[in-house]
């Protein structure tokens, strides 16, 4: 984590910021979060990040009492406050008055913490495990992505146990949902497939973007449930997030893929770094 963070409404080095222990929604989970990609300088997707914490925060009933600019605008702060180029920025808002185990000190109801790290090294294939019932898509929040995190840290640590990188996690139907922090493809006869979000699965920012560059460029993405069986007939599989943007799997538990990343993750991840270098290129210009 880099030195300055934000809380609040103030930057102020790591040392010095301080959450309280009446911070029942800290504690209990009670809050959303997205992580940004910061490039030359500048969030990618800012909008589209934003809208996803706007419309996360309603569902959970969580006050959200911060416009689209003055959160571009600290986000930017913080960026220069830590002289960040290229990495990450993790934006979380937090409930903080949850029953009888909040705190009567002079906290804002909801509250806002910003912090940059640098960019995870991924290079290669990636490994995966398979969790069963890692997701619940009857759940009213499934598709939320809220602090509460442990389901998924979990399940990273087990998959780390086994020696893999990350996990696919299935649902109670036993349909392929998604990793613990990336959306996940399949290509099979050339169709591009990826699981629906009734499913259980989050709304990914790069899968959102996917979905709008893949048929531009002659390659439709499919959104239909599909199990197990099928991930391990693939021609290909490949994951997308912020910080791996296309990423190709090379092994799912026993089941391996030589020639990964095969012909459509190819085309797919160059699609999406273009389209990257023409945003930043594009932010770069109206600085």
């Amino acid at each position: 984590m880099h030195q300055n963070v934000f809380h609040n409404g103030r930057i102020a080095p790591l040392p010095e910021i301080r959450l309280s222990p009446g911070q029942a929604g800290l504690l209990n989970g009670w809050g959303v979060f997205s992580t940004l990609r910061i490039y030359r300088g500048r969030p990618f997707e800012f909008d589209h990040h934003f809208d996803r914490l706007s419309r996360d925060a309603e569902r959970i009933c969580l006050l959200l009492p911060y416009t689209r600019q003055q959160v571009h605008d600290a986000v930017m702060e913080l960026v220069r406050a830590n002289r960040l180029e290229d990495g990450c920025m993790r934006i979380y808002f937090v409930n903080n008055q949850a029953a009888i185990w909040s705190s009567s000190e002079n906290f804002p109801q909801t509250d806002w913490i910003m912090y940059t790290v640098d960019l995870p090294m991924r290079v290669g294939p990636v490994k995966l495990a398979l969790q069963p019932n890692g997701r619940h898509a009857a759940h009213p929040l499934a598709g939320t992505k809220v602090t509460s995190w442990l389901q998924n840290v979990w399940a990273v640590d087990q998959a780390h146990h086994r020696g893999f990188e990350d996990a696919i996690l299935l649902n109670e139907f036993g349909n392929v949902t998604e990793c613990t922090a990336a959306n996940l493809y399949i290509v099979k006869n050339d169709e591009v497939i990826t699981s629906p979000l009734s499913s259980g699965c989050l709304a990914g920012v790069s899968r959102l973007l996917l979905e709008e560059l893949g048929p531009k460029a002659g390659i439709p993405i499919h959104e239909r449930d599909f199990t197990a069986a099928e991930l391990y007939a693939a021609d290909e599989v490949f994951i997308s997030s912020t910080t791996r943007q296309i990423q190709p799997a090379g092994q799912i538990e026993d089941n391996t893929w030589a020639n990964a990343p095969g012909p459509l993750t190819k085309r797919l991840a160059k699609i999406f770094d273009d389209y990257v270098k023409q945003s930043v290129a594009s932010e770069a210009a109206v600085k």
